[in-house]
């Protein structure tokens, strides 16, 4: 063996390779195609009925698209600069590395929402996925081939020669394409998958279509109307953001595990058929924030619930142990960290810093209507284990592990479970805090951003393409907790509200409207659940 491995280390330390740029295309198209898409080829294989000719030929043409779309790319640079294909093949390589450890661990598809993921994503989140197996895809998959391809000399081939090569990739693609063309069907089926998981260029187009979206979505934000009060009722209302929380693992929905004891006891409302409109925080905080659908681009532009209701004379105060919420102008934005500083204990490193200083905040404003926004860190993936105090670590034993394949099914649920448990105990404190403002109508409501998977399907975390994401990914827990004085001045019982059948987060700004009796042109009562006309 040692034998072996020194004979390899001395083959790659006197490597040296001086090929002409038209082999150099060939050969590393090929390369990637093998080395970089193993989950893709597993996919298809688990998804085709490959002893069948039907099925050789569909996974052969997929390695044959593969292949074609890098040497032709790889061709085309060529005509344009030499020169510009161990630098732009290098860089591809790291990329590949990085990219391929997350499709294979995680089971995630780099389409132009999980762009927009990675891109909105900040330190904190992007550490919780470090294990020390990405570093060894990333020396293994990037770093060595980058060291091979520095040694490489390419050689300047005519320009008749490297013409030549594009137009000959380009008829034999076509004509392998079209003489397979009883392969489409499964390919088009498949494509949002597949396509999220070819490298480099599910994360090189996504990533240029999400910036082009940014760049063309209008950033003004649009003024909404402004409201009529139909009530002057001291009331305050808490918004609890969710993070990664789904309706299959909580007791309030008949889940077999005790994970929601407190809010059972305190008589919390779970709504029935709960959806988000998006599978990752960004554009799930713009859909439940604002009073339209926000899944047209255009949409995007209006100011979102906290800026329109501070405008509206309603104090507001926004804390935050997460991110990805749109552009807000509140009187009170605070962070977690910022929080922590007067905060003491061990519990200060969880969600409960947010209830810090909190009811002494709310009794020193000076406004009869009150809005409170709590964005927890949740249950956020993959570090569940790091979400939760030690005591809530009932269900065991529990994943300890960022590399989820590690774990068992039971132990990676266990973990998720304790962060459920503890999510119980976050919103008992606040309905508690509540309780202390007997004089004020209060409302507590509670919706995940989205779901997570679980391993299901192979699949982790969250952020699939909304079309073929998994239904753990979008049913979200829908909690409502109201206060006698609540019930009382908007003539509300809790039966009106468990008899509505359907809901999303398209139902927030309007049933917050609503609950602080607000009216105007834009306040639509069908999505308020506090109306009588909601359904």
């Amino acid at each position: 063996m040692k034998i072996l491995t020194a004979s390899f280390y001395k083959a790659v330390a006197h490597f040296s390779w001086k090929p002409s740029a038209t082999i150099f295309v060939i050969t590393v198209a090929l390369f990637n195609t093998v080395i970089y898409h193993g989950p893709l080829y597993f996919f298809a294989v688990n998804n085709l009925d490959s002893f069948t000719l039907n099925g050789i030929l569909t996974l052969t043409t997929l390695f044959f698209v593969v292949t074609t779309f890098t040497a032709l790319f790889f061709s085309l640079l060529s005509l344009v600069s030499p020169y510009l294909l161990k630098p732009i093949c290098m860089l591809a390589c790291l990329c590949n590395a990085i990219s391929l450890y997350f499709i294979a661990t995680y089971g995630v598809v780099l389409d132009k929402s999980m762009m927009g993921n990675v891109f909105n994503s900040n330190l904190a989140e992007a550490s919780s996925f470090f294990h020390p197996k990405l570093l060894l895809y990333f020396f293994a998959l990037g770093v060595l081939p980058c060291w091979l391809l520095a040694r490489t000399q390419v050689q300047n081939s005519s320009i008749l020669r490297r013409f030549l090569l594009f137009f000959l990739i380009i008829l034999f693609g076509a004509i392998w394409i079209y003489s397979n063309s009883k392969t489409w069907l499964w390919m088009d089926k498949n494509a949002r998958k597949l396509g999220g998981m070819i490298v480099p260029w599910s994360y090189t187009i996504n990533t240029i279509r999400y910036y082009a979206n940014d760049m063309s979505s209008p950033h003004e934000q649009t003024l909404l109307p402004a409201a009529r009060f139909e009530n002057d009722e001291k009331t305050i209302v808490f918004l609890v953001i969710g993070e990664s929380a789904r309706e299959q693992n909580f007791s309030l929905y008949g889940y077999n595990r005790i994970t929601n004891p407190l809010l059972k006891e305190l008589g919390v409302i779970a709504l029935a058929n709960s959806h988000a409109c998006a599978t990752y925080t960004t554009a799930s905080l713009l859909c439940m924030l604002s009073h339209v659908d926000t899944r047209w681009q255009l949409s995007a532009s209006y100011e979102p619930l906290p800026s329109y209701l501070q405008r509206q004379g309603i104090d507001v105060i926004w804390r935050t142990n997460n991110w990805g919420e749109p552009s807000l102008k509140v009187q009170s934005y605070e962070r977690a960290n910022d929080l922590r500083r007067e905060c003491e204990g061990s519990a200060c490193a969880y969600d409960e810093v947010l209830l810090q200083g909190l009811e002494q905040r709310i009794r020193s404003s000076a406004n009869k209507k009150i809005f409170v926004v709590l964005h927890q860190h949740g249950s956020h993936g993959p570090s569940y284990y790091r979400n939760y105090p030690k005591q809530f670590e009932i269900y065991k034993p529990a994943c300890k592990s960022v590399d989820l394949h590690q774990c068992t099914d039971a132990e990676l649920v266990s973990a998720y479970d304790n962060t459920i448990l503890y999510t119980d105990y976050f919103l008992h404190q606040a309905i508690e805090l509540l309780k202390t403002f007997p004089e004020h109508a209060s409302m507590l409501m509670y919706i995940s951003d989205h779901g997570e998977s679980l391993g299901e399907h192979g699949i982790y975390l969250h952020g699939s393409p909304y079309s073929i994401a998994p239904d753990v990914q979008k049913n979200i827990p829908f909690l409502i907790w109201m206060s006698d004085t609540f019930k009382k001045a908007n003539k509300i019982s809790s039966t009106q509200l468990t008899q509505q059948t359907s809901h999303s987060d398209a139902n927030v700004f309007h049933s917050i409207m609503g609950a602080f009796g607000m009216n105007n042109d834009i306040y639509n009562s069908q999505l308020d659940i506090f109306n009588s006309d909601a359904k």
